[in-house]
Formats: structure tokens, C-alpha cells, sequence
């Protein structure tokens, strides 16, 4: 049978997105079908608003609607320590968790030679200054609310090193740690180990051997 062009341009825009195989695109078109218009359009629209009202903060360079997003300009935070992650979700993570209350600063992506992506790919050279010098606020009522003065010197004190620990975030990582190891900001990695929930038999001997070597009191 003939599949009606709407529904293989569909099929094959779903088919795109990262992690959708054929069948689970074809899944999702015919539930689309079949589900009330309301849904349809709310999701086109959604789809519309992510590429129209979304940009790029741009001092942390994480995914937002306002410059400077809501955590770059909320003055409660711990602007004394930034955390490096790879992608906009990390952030999502790290907050949904309520653990870190400082800044962010995101990369979007890893150094990965056999990709072809370098360090002058990811948003590295947007961090330096942020270490170096003044803040890089945008307008005076920005800075009026987030009670940051324009020009004013950041004082980062710490540096928390957030990549995946793959063979890319840890080569990723310990980049940004010989780059800003002249800067004499103390800089640390988020422990790695057994997950909650875990089995020791099923865990490999990197993750055993860096549970081990992150031991703590108890």
C-alpha cells in the first residue's frame, strides 16, 4: 500500500531526530493521526516557539528565552564557583537535583578528534573572560537586577568540571584544566563510581577502579 505523502514527510522528519528509529517514527505519526487536533497543533506550535523564542545566554551559553538567563541574573547565586557541562540538558539535570547553586557554563559538545571537532568548536573562548575580567553583563538594567555592577571583576574561586566521564568529557576536561591552570582557579571533577541502585558484579573496571580511588569517610 501507497503511504499518503503527508504521512511519510512525517514519518521520515521524526525518523531525523536523534534516537527515533523507522518503526518508533511510524509509531508516533499514526498516534498523531489518530490523537484530537489540539494535541497536533499544540506540538507544531511548541516545535515553532523552540526555534523562534529560543537564543543563547550570552554569558553562560546555555539555551533561554531572556539574555542573561534567569540563573545568570538571579543575585542569589554563588557567583564564586562556575560548573562546566557539555550540553543544555546537564544543566536541566543539575537542577532538577537542587544539589548546585552556582553558575553554569555550557560547551555544547566534547572534544572529539575522530568527529572532527576541536576545542575552537566548543564555547571555550566564552569562558575565559569570565575568569580573566570584568562580567559580561549585557545593559544596565540587567545589571540593576541582578545587582551586578557593570565592569565589575568576578571573583571564581572554583571551577567544578562536569563532562561525562567518557574518553571525550575527560579529554575535554582536562583541556579546560591545563587552559586555566596559569589563572590559579582551584578546579575540581564531579566524582564517578557505582550508581544508586547498582551491582558491584555488574559494574565495568573503570567505574569500579574510580569508585574506588573516590573513596570518602563514612
Amino acid at each position: 500500500m501507497k503511504v499518503p505523502k503527508s504521512v511519510a514527510s512525517l514519518i521520515e522528519a521524526f525518523e531525523s531526530l536523534p534516537g527515533i528509529g523507522p518503526k518508533t517514527a511510524a509509531r508516533l505519526t499514526y498516534y498523531l493521526l489518530h490523537a484530537p487536533d489540539t494535541l497536533a497543533q499544540q506540538l507544531a506550535d511548541s516545535a515553532r516557539d523552540l526555534k523562534a523564542k529560543t537564543k543563547i545566554c550570552h554569558i553562560c551559553q546555555n539555551i533561554t528565552e531572556t539574555d542573561p538567563c534567569e540563573i545568570c541574573d538571579d543575585p542569589q547565586r554563588d557567583r564564586s564557583i562556575i560548573c562546566i557541562v557539555e550540553d543544555p540538558l546537564d544543566v536541566w539535570a543539575i537542577e532538577k537535583s537542587g544539589s548546585f547553586g552556582g553558575l553554569y557554563h555550557v560547551l555544547h559538545g566534547v572534544i572529539a578528534p575522530l568527529d572532527n571537532i576541536g576545542p575552537e568548536e566548543l564555547r571555550i573562548n566564552e569562558l575565559l573572560p569570565r575568569l580573566k575580567g570584568p562580567t559580561l553583563a549585557k545593559s544596565d538594567s540587567s545589571n540593576a537586577k541582578s545587582g551586578v555592577e557593570k565592569g565589575r571583576t568576578l571573583e571564581v574561586k572554583e571551577l567544578i568540571l562536569a563532562t561525562n566521564p567518557s574518553m571525550e568529557g575527560e579529554a575535554t576536561a582536562m583541556y579546560i584544566q591545563r587552559l586555566t591552570k596559569p589563572l590559579g582557579i582551584k578546579t575540581t571533577r564531579i566524582a564517578r563510581g557505582i550508581p544508586i541502585g547498582a551491582e558491584l558484579e555488574y559494574a565495568d573496571e573503570v567505574t569500579l577502579r574510580r569508585a574506588i580511588e573516590g573513596r570518602k569517610d563514612y
